[in-house]
């Protein structure tokens, strides 16, 4: 190769890895951190992504149990791109500022301590700070995952001012499956998630007559996630358009 070349190949390089950053960077660039304040007057942390035009309402993420971290964050911003402002608010604020983290043993036991002995009254305070700030933009619903699934359905039986809510693999919804939905409810179980016993999920079904229940054969805990060991192409490929068009149904002006 003559030095002509070289040259020509090394900038062909450096313009593919400049390319490259620059989509990172605008991708993270989609959304920003902001401030909430709850009732009790606790402020917190929270991730807002807005759309390119006009929104078609708000529609609240909840966290699993590593924080608001790039996967809640690369939801809102796929929930943005698909025409809506959605917020992800720090629910362990009260205890960790700005926690976040990542998918690996050491982290998954460190996180665990934040649902130890969870405060579900702080959580659902601090869920409807982010609530009220999106009322501005219309209909507003819920989606969690993990931890954030049990506070979604619990923001659907317990809170005012949403539409309707989405619950992806909640473990905690069978303790409070007596309480009934105000608004119309989905919910996305593993069918191999050793976490959530398929007998929980058949009891779920049993009480909450009234809502759309889905389960995914080979789809273990954290089948959404694509950042997690345990994340199921599959499963999450069916899953998720259920939940936007259970979205487009119910949060429309």
């Amino acid at each position: 190769m003559t030095p002509l070349h070289l040259f020509a190949r090394q900038r062909e390089i450096v313009q593919s890895k400049a390319a490259f950053w620059l989509a990172c960077s605008q991708e993270e660039d989609l959304g920003k951190q902001f401030t909430l304040t709850a009732s009790d007057n606790h402020q917190l942390g929270a991730y807002r992504a807005d759309p390119a035009g006009p929104s078609k309402g708000g529609i609240v993420v909840i966290q699993e149990i590593f924080g608001v971290n790039h996967h809640i964050r690369a939801v809102c911003d796929r929930l943005a791109q698909e025409g809506y402002t959605a917020v992800a608010p720090a629910l362990f604020d009260r205890t960790e500022k700005d926690f976040e983290c990542g998918y690996s043993p050491d982290e998954i036991a460190n996180a665990r301590k934040f649902v130890a002995n969870p405060n579900w009254d702080a959580m659902l305070k601090d869920t409807q700070a982010a609530i009220n700030e999106l009322k501005k933009e219309g209909p507003v619903a819920i989606i969690g995952f993990c931890m954030g699934g049990s506070i979604a359905f619990l923001a659907a039986t317990r809170l005012n001012g949403l539409s309707a809510a989405i619950a992806y693999y909640g473990g905690q919804i069978a303790k409070f499956a007596d309480e009934k939905p105000k608004v119309p409810m989905q919910m996305h179980f593993g069918e191999k998630d050793q976490s959530i016993p398929m007998t929980d999920v058949a009891m779920i079904k049993g009480k909450r007559t009234e809502s759309e229940i889905y389960t995914y054969p080979d789809a273990a805990h954290g089948f959404h996630c694509d950042e997690r060991a345990s994340y199921n192409e599959a499963a999450a490929k069916v899953a998720w358009p259920r939940a936007l068009e259970f979205l487009k149904k119910h949060v429309k002006k």
